[in-house]
């Protein structure tokens, strides 16, 4: 069994049952998002650096999330956090078109480049504040963040259809978060939590000067 069979293997140990979820990762090779210092970890279900203190989620973390906005073929979705593009490419697998927004330009641009590169889309991109969404490309039937936020972003409801399903992280960047699936209702919204998880914070984009 090669080590992309293996980690599947051990994602649907661990509870993941949908085969278009799973399919998606079989498709999205996760070392051709890694440094070639890192690929050979590619294979293991945990998270790993991509540079500028940021981090490529732990496959089971993508498939769970992945499972929680349910996809459907005709959907338009946000994500928020590029990264390396990683997830940006399972999403692809499984929507109409994806939307990512990133802060850092290098990830941002690096992302761009690979999943041109290796033939996922349509994906369009956007360095920008992820807390505000892209209020331009809205509704969205999904929305994804890959960081953690203190609070449930407002834009991100808003620019939800109705019944739309946002996955978030919500608590303490620096600590655990709870994994929360918001869904746009007529009365508002409902939200579940889906345990427990461990993101980066949600930033703002880079100004000039910072540090990164």
């Amino acid at each position: 069994m090669d080590a992309v069979e293996s980690l599947l293997k051990r994602l649907r140990q661990k509870g993941i049952a949908d085969e278009s979820v799973l399919q998606a990762l079989r498709r999205v090779k996760r070392h051709e998002f890694l440094a070639p210092s890192q690929r050979g970890s590619a294979y293991e279900d945990r998270p790993l650096p991509i540079g500028e203190g940021q981090t490529i989620s732990q496959p089971y973390v993508v498939a769970f999330m992945t499972m929680l906005l349910d996809v459907a073929a005709e959907d338009r979705v946000l994500e928020i956090g590029t990264g390396s593009g990683y997830q940006t490419a399972v999403l692809s697998c499984l929507a109409a078109e994806v939307y990512t927004v990133e802060a850092f330009s290098g990830l941002a641009a690096a992302a761009e480049e690979r999943l041109n590169r290796l033939g996922f889309g349509p994906i369009y991109f956007r360095v920008g504040n992820g807390r505000l969404g892209w209020p331009e490309a809205a509704p969205f039937a999904g929305i994804l963040v890959t960081a953690a936020a203190s609070e449930i972003p407002e834009p991100l409801v808003e620019q939800l259809v109705l019944g739309g399903r946002l996955v978030i992280p919500v608590g303490d960047p620096h600590r655990e978060q709870v994994l929360q699936r918001v869904t746009k209702t007529q009365t508002g919204r409902r939200v579940e939590d889906h345990g427990w998880v461990r993101f980066v914070p949600l930033l703002e984009p880079e100004r000039e000067g910072d540090c990164g």
